[in-house]
């Protein structure tokens, strides 16, 4: 759920007090390994963690207006979440998140980014700690070009405009074969 919420002190003030409460504990553990380099503020309706203009100007390439995200941090409608870029854009990174994760015993329920948990007991946050300072900046901003630019040569590029046309051709007659007329046959 986004919040609409404009401080960080703001959204921890709309939760409930336990959901405050564990938000807060994560938010500690963040806070105590984030590199300096990185913000804290209110991202996409949720606490987030982001790399600013200042750091990185060109910002997040589906809006760059925005500041490039590295973490999040919300309470949805039916768990609390952490969003950790740095494990979906490194294959690296979640490796060894997976496996530092597997070492605590705790189950593990993460999405692409998202570790999903209903209370701060669910959490190994010597390994959260421990992925947010594995991290710095410069090293995000590096992953993060890297997979832009590996995502960029797996694309097909587009048809050559020759091909293009022959195949708008292609298409041109078969839609003139399907809708000309077929005789008429008179009745007797």
């Amino acid at each position: 759920m986004q919040s609409k919420a404009t401080t960080v002190e703001a959204y921890l003030a709309s939760l409930p007090e336990d959901r405050s409460a564990a938000i807060q504990a994560v938010r500690q553990v963040i806070i105590a390994n984030l590199d300096k380099d990185y913000e804290e503020g209110m991202h996409y309706g949720m606490i987030g963690y982001f790399v600013p203009h200042r750091v990185y100007p060109p910002g997040y390439h589906c809006d760059p207006t925005q500041p490039l995200p590295f973490a999040g941090l919300g309470s949805q409608k039916n768990h609390l979440a952490i969003y950790l870029m740095c494990i979906y854009g490194s294959p690296a990174e979640e490796m060894w998140f997976r496996a530092a994760w597997a070492k605590s015993g705790k189950k593990l329920d993460l999405g692409k980014s998202c570790i999903r948990f209903k209370r701060i007991e669910d959490l190994p946050l010597e390994v959260i700690g421990e992925t947010i300072r594995r991290v710095p900046a410069a090293k995000f901003i590096a992953d993060y070009e890297s997979a832009r630019t590996a995502g960029a040569a797996k694309r097909k590029p587009a048809a050559s405009k020759p091909a293009a046309k022959q195949a708008g051709r292609n298409a041109a007659v078969k839609g003139a074969r399907k809708t000309a007329k077929k005789p008429v046959k008179k009745k007797r």
